[in-house]
């Protein structure tokens, strides 16, 4: 006869007594009282983000450029231009005080300048990414260059901003001193390779859409709408997205630090701008649908974007565990350009914990202003 299993122990009951639960209880208690009073005193000051002293340098239609104020001796470097994606805003990267890439980038004496792409709307919804990439990026990168009277610059691209500056430096290599790639896609399908439970969700999602469906989500309001897109980012983490206004909130009642820091954080997520259409269209279905970027045949302003075209030194942060942009999906740029200057530098963490986790904070800034160094 085969060998049984012995049946399993029962589980022990909770040593839980009356007096236990009632101090649990007044613990609860007291904690939720604390908080109230934590809510109530809180000003739109306290949770206010970006705070970096900046200047407004530059403006066409609804695109903004910035350079931020010193806060160090100047290395002399050539200046470094921060762009974020259209899903998002910049501001991830200056978060607060105590966990700002731009902080701590300008802490190492180099000068910053970031690009705001505004709120697009419905007016905006033919705009594309030959027009981001050929006209408004363009523009700001030719300011930059008279303002510092120098032939090159550096280039900080962020998620889709990382996408937007490998286009452009594909296109206008003599200008681009070197570039700083941080959690950006180039092989929208190497998810399917790596095949990590929980990542690339996004990728799947949009895989599973035909064209017409695409064109149909878009035509609806002319955009991709920011709540949508909201939307779909919490549904890839459906327990956390459940669970953050309880149990994460309640964690950080007593903790008027934690509390800002949660609060912060919300604030930098509810304000997702709508992406406008036709650009929303090449993003969904010519990069994550059709794989262009990484064959080299996505094409901008009737050129085809060669990323073999890029010469200028190339550093690759990814985050180790990104389940938006996969680390595979941006690692895949390591064979497809043309220098041989590549680095690359795998950060603990998720998509935005690289830029606001506390060890990855320590590693990021410093990482990117050394390797920066020895380019300049």
């Amino acid at each position: 006869m085969a060998d049984q299993e012995s049946p399993k122990a029962p589980a022990a009951p909770l040593n839980l007594t009356p007096a236990a639960l009632l101090a649990e209880v007044g613990t609860l208690g007291r904690r939720i009282s604390e908080g109230a009073k934590l809510f109530a005193d809180v000003s739109d000051a306290d949770v206010e983000i970006a705070t970096t002293p900046k200047d407004l340098v530059w403006s066409q239609d609804k695109v903004s450029l910035y350079r931020y104020r010193p806060l160090a001796e100047s290395k002399g470097l050539p200046p470094v231009l921060i762009v974020y994606g259209l899903i998002g805003r910049y501001t991830m990267a200056d978060l607060q005080e105590d966990r700002s890439l731009v902080r701590n980038l300008l802490k190492l004496g180099l000068d910053l300048y970031v690009v705001d792409w505004g709120n697009p709307g419905r007016a905006d919804r033919y705009v594309t990414i030959d027009d981001y990439v050929d006209g408004y990026l363009a523009e700001c990168v030719a300011f930059i260059q008279e303002a510092a009277g120098r032939e090159t610059i550096s280039l900080l691209g962020i998620c889709e901003g990382g996408v937007f500056t490998t286009c452009y430096a594909a296109l206008y290599p003599e200008t681009v001193n070197a570039m700083v790639l941080t959690i950006t896609p180039i092989d929208f399908h190497a998810d399917t390779r790596e095949n990590r439970a929980g990542h690339g969700f996004i990728n799947v999602w949009t895989r599973s859409l035909t064209p017409e469906d695409v064109d149909r989500l878009i035509d609806a309001q002319g955009s991709l709408p920011g709540a949508f897109m909201g939307s779909v980012f919490s549904m890839m983490t459906p327990m956390r997205t459940m669970t953050k206004y309880n149990l994460d909130l309640l964690d950080a009642l007593d903790d008027k630090k934690k509390f800002l820091n949660f609060l912060r954080m919300e604030k930098w997520i509810a304000d997702r701008p709508d992406h406008p259409g036709e650009a929303a269209k090449q993003w969904l279905k010519d990069l994550y649908q059709d794989n262009k970027l990484v064959q080299s045949a996505f094409e901008l302003g009737g050129r085809r974007v060669d990323l073999k075209a890029i010469t200028c030194p190339v550093l690759n942060v990814f985050a180790q565990d990104d389940h938006i942009i996969p680390p595979a999906t941006s690692q895949a740029l390591r064979d497809k350009i043309g220098t041989t200057d590549y680095t690359e530098m795998g950060l603990p963490g998720g998509h935005v914990g690289v830029f606001v986790g506390g060890k990855a904070q320590k590693l990021l800034g410093s990482g990117i202003a050394d390797w920066l160094g020895q380019r300049g």
